[in-house]
């Protein structure tokens, strides 16, 4: 179970890249030119519907480490702030919920 979520994290991040975008655009352009018949309105909405997943998971991507960013400087500068919090991005999304369970409690 580790690995499969491993995976999917690691997938979300891997879908934001440049290179992505280059793969749908590369996976339409050998459609067209193979099987140009087949692609009509519903491939062209196919195509476009990958495309913005992409550009929203690009964006997300981009203000998730925007807002990691802002916080690390947060935590370099507060000196009663933990080290190891500038590293809990790195985690799997249940470690952190993890975390943020028990900063609540207070534990």
């Amino acid at each position: 179970m580790q690995r499969i979520r491993h995976f999917l994290t690691r997938l979300g991040v891997v879908t934001s890249r440049p290179w992505a975008f280059a793969i749908i655009l590369a996976y339409g352009l050998l459609w067209w030119i193979f099987d140009r018949h087949s692609l009509d309105w519903h491939g062209f909405a196919t195509l476009a519907t990958w495309l913005m997943t992409l550009l929203i998971q690009r964006a997300e991507h981009r203000d998730t480490q925007g807002i990691h960013a802002k916080l690390d400087e947060l935590l370099h500068a507060e000196a009663h702030a933990s080290n190891r919090l500038t590293k809990l991005d790195k985690e799997e999304p249940e470690v952190i919920e993890k975390h943020r369970e028990q900063a609540r409690r207070g534990d």
